[in-house]
């Protein structure tokens, strides 16, 4: 029986959730709120596909954070789901794509709003 509508906005609200409890171990803010997921799609088949990116390519422990990402959406929605998480890295991740609930943890570690001050230095049009 196929999932209706209100079925997956559910599960994608679960997704997020989970994508909250899960961090890149160098980045004090989860990986939703960094701006690091870019799609969630529920399939049919209860498969959960993520497309995520880091904010750099040459990361060293890009493995470790695309298995803690997966793990912990795993964990969140139980056995019932195959989780799959793909490495992307078009578009490029920019502090743009940070949410208003990661700038303001950003704000609480550093003590300024650092997507303001990339934006003033790399987009000063948009400031």
């Amino acid at each position: 029986m196929p999932l209706t509508e209100a079925e997956k906005k559910a599960i994608k609200e679960k997704v997020i959730n989970a994508l909250r409890q899960a961090y890149d171990p160098e980045i004090p803010v989860n990986v939703y709120d960094l701006g690091l997921i870019y799609d969630i799609r529920i399939k049919e088949d209860k498969t959960i596909e993520i497309d995520m990116t880091l904010t750099a390519p040459g990361c060293p422990i890009a493995g470790m954070v695309v298995a803690i990402v997966e793990a912990t959406v795993r964990e969140a929605l139980g056995d019932e789901y195959k989780v799959k998480v793909n490495l992307v890295w078009d578009p490029p991740w920019s502090p743009e794509r940070v949410t208003p609930q990661g700038r303001e943890a950003l704000k609480e570690l550093y003590g300024y709003d650092i997507v303001s001050e990339w934006l003033k230095q790399y987009k000063p049009s948009e400031t």
